[in-house]
């Protein structure tokens, strides 16, 4: 007896599918820089606990860091193969689920540094959700702009009500430096949709004005403000050195480490901020600063390119892609590791206020390894399973 016609057998609702990849369409070179740029992480933090123990400490873990790679891992290869369709009708899903974890952190979660934002987890594995809700984000605008090409103010309601929901839950918890990542993603991701530059620019200068207004009137945590306030001192030298012992402990200390690299660094393990072990995060928020004492202007140069490089590559990848909705979503995904960037950098050598944000590849933690993981899984399978697509987007030159 003859099976089902093909008009009437049902869709295939599989979540992820080997066979939906186009192998041969698999951006392989960006998968490589990727793994490079892990491996020069990895080599960095092998360093730090080298150098910790020559001197007898005990606070960076090289296999600590490794397990994380491992456990973390396998969220790759399940973004490669999770089908695009499956995601776009999903996409709700995804998007409360993430918000579903944020509202989880007030009740279960731990206090660290003034702050709420770990549950932890069995095993040692602190869970920040605030690093899977970008992730959430993304899926869930590609989801709205997918239909939406923002050509009237009326189009704007639902984005913006999708991107002010998680930043209030993490700005609340409180993480305001974290919760600001969310708008440059965002805006780009706006840009890609269709919106044009004068509307961006408008939305761009309201949320100054609400920020200016915010600091105004002190509606914002006093230790916030002082991040604000430290930034705006430390630009001028004299400043930053007075209160080198106060506020501007950080900043004072990443700026010295960076200026110690000189052209060619003092080589691994051999920078201050790690025989002194000065620096505070050093392993995280602070590393580009490590980078850039240890490997000299040349090297981090060099780290820069190969990072712009990958960036750019999965941006271009991006524009590759025909289906609207996947279109959106690597674009979000390399406007992610963009903005990750350029903070982590600015922060480091203080153009903008200190902000704990990691830097995707390098930077110890779980959360950060698994989101970086997932997003770099999600970019790859997207731009590699090409499903039909009925958009008129998809037949556009």
């Amino acid at each position: 007896m003859a099976g089902p016609s093909p008009i009437g057998r049902q869709p295939d609702a599989r979540a992820f599918s080997w066979r939906q990849v186009q192998w041969l369409h698999v951006d392989w070179h960006v998968l490589a820089l990727a793994l490079s740029l892990l491996a020069l992480g990895l080599v960095f933090v092998a360093a730090m606990e080298s150098a910790d123990r020559e001197l007898g400490r005990d606070d960076i873990h090289f296999a600590g860091q490794v397990q994380k790679v491992v456990l973390t891992l396998p969220a790759l290869a399940l973004g490669l193969l999770l089908r695009p369709r499956w995601l776009r009708t999903h996409a709700w899903w995804v998007y409360g689920a993430s918000l579903a974890l944020l509202a989880l952190v007030p009740l279960l979660g731990e206090s660290r540094n003034n702050a709420r934002r770990w549950i932890p987890l069995p095993g040692g594995f602190d869970l920040q959700p605030s690093e899977l809700a970008k992730l959430g984000l993304i899926v869930a605008l590609a989801r709205v702009l997918y239909t939406c090409r923002l050509e009237r103010w009326g189009d704007w309601g639902r984005p913006a009500l999708v991107l002010c929901v998680p930043m209030v839950l993490v700005a609340l918890q409180p993480d305001l430096g974290t919760a600001l990542t969310f708008v440059p993603i965002s805006v780009g991701m706006f840009y890609a949709a269709g919106a044009s530059g004068k509307r961006i620019a408008g939305l761009a200068l309201a949320l100054v004005a609400v920020f200016a207004l915010c600091y105004r009137f002190e509606l914002i945590h006093d230790y916030q403000l002082r991040r604000v306030q430290t930034w705006l001192d430390s630009m001028r030298p004299e400043e930053l050195i007075a209160d080198r012992n106060g506020t501007a402990f950080h900043t004072y200390h990443a700026r010295v480490a960076i200026g110690n690299g000189g052209w060619f660094g003092r080589g691994l393990g051999h920078g201050v901020s790690n025989e002194a072990a000065i620096l505070p995060e050093r392993d995280c928020d602070s590393i580009f600063a490590v980078i850039a004492e240890e490997a000299g202007f040349v090297g981090t140069t060099g780290l820069l390119l190969l990072y712009a490089l990958f960036i750019a590559l999965v941006l271009w990848s991006a524009s590759a892609v025909r289906e609207r909705f996947s279109r959106l979503l690597v674009t979000g995904i390399g406007l992610y590791f963009a903005a990750h960037f350029f903070i982590n950098i600015g922060v480091n050598l203080g153009l903008i206020p200190m902000t704990g944000l990691t830097l995707p590849l390098f930077s110890t933690g779980g959360s950060s390894m698994l989101a970086c993981f997932a997003a770099l899984g999600l970019a790859l399978g997207q731009s590699a399973q090409r499903e039909a697509a009925l958009d008129a987007d998809a037949f556009r030159d």
